[in-house]
């Protein structure tokens, strides 16, 4: 992963500093509705089925978990982050049982083509970001490791489109991630870059797009708390990432 911080810090180490305290933080930070819209996102992965199902960029394993109580039975749950202390609590969590855990990067993907049945990211596409180009080349990774007619589910934040409710969302990142993020967790590196890249992030139709470019098909995102948030579900018509 390529992603550093203002500071100029790697993103793997800043997560391994946020991994004891980055669940309940986003829980306070949020008022629990991060884990409102990570079950909804799970709810609409879930309808598809499937044997095999991985999440990367894991990180706790809060979609794990949601998945975990979602998946028929016989299916097999992968959980994917390139931070080991916070794969480590996850598998401290009830489904780790029916998990397995795997440290690895999302740029290469350790899993064969047409492999999974459906892909789940949640809140940690803003990390992958380093330009439209890279984010649709990963993205493809993504679509190599899908079966053809398999999905991919993106829960992330977006940008409202109504320009009050924009700037309000704006507001929230600096005033409250930014800066009761730091209190909370300790990290004002950790938080001040969430806050930014919360503020720079696509709208879901920008995404969308993207989403199209690196070959999925259909596309569709649904919006969530005024359009703070979006889930995008996206078909793999062909089961290949070239």
């Amino acid at each position: 992963m390529d992603v550093k911080t203002k500071d100029g810090r790697p993103l793997r180490e800043l997560y391994t500093e946020l991994a004891d305290t980055y669940e309940n933080t986003n829980r306070i930070l949020t008022l629990g509705l991060d884990r409102v819209w990570r079950r909804r996102g799970a709810r609409r992965a879930a309808r598809g089925g499937g044997a095999v199902w991985l999440d990367v960029c894991a990180g706790t394993g809060e979609m794990a978990q949601a998945l975990s109580r979602l998946a028929p039975a016989g299916t097999r749950i992968v959980a994917l982050d390139f931070s080991l202390p916070m794969l480590s609590y996850a598998r401290s969590k009830a489904m780790a049982a029916l998990t397995s855990f795997v440290l690895g990067d999302v740029k290469k993907l350790p899993l064969a083509d047409a492999s999974v049945d459906l892909v789940t990211v949640s809140f940690a596409t803003r990390n992958l970001h380093l330009s439209p180009d890279v984010l649709a080349a990963t993205f493809r990774e993504f679509r190599r490791v899908i079966k053809p007619g398999g999905r991919f589910m993106n829960l992330e934040t977006s940008q409202p489109r109504l320009r009050i409710v924009r700037a309000l969302f704006h507001a929230y990142a600096d005033v409250v991630v930014r800066r009761v993020g730091h209190r909370l967790s300790g990290s004002k590196a950790g938080y001040a870059y969430l806050a930014g890249s919360m503020r720079t992030f696509y709208g879901a139709r920008e995404l969308s797009s993207i989403l199209i470019e690196a070959g999925f098909s259909p596309v569709k995102a649904t919006l969530l708390f005024f359009g703070a948030a979006a889930v995008h579900l996206a078909g793999n018509p062909c089961g290949t990432g070239g």
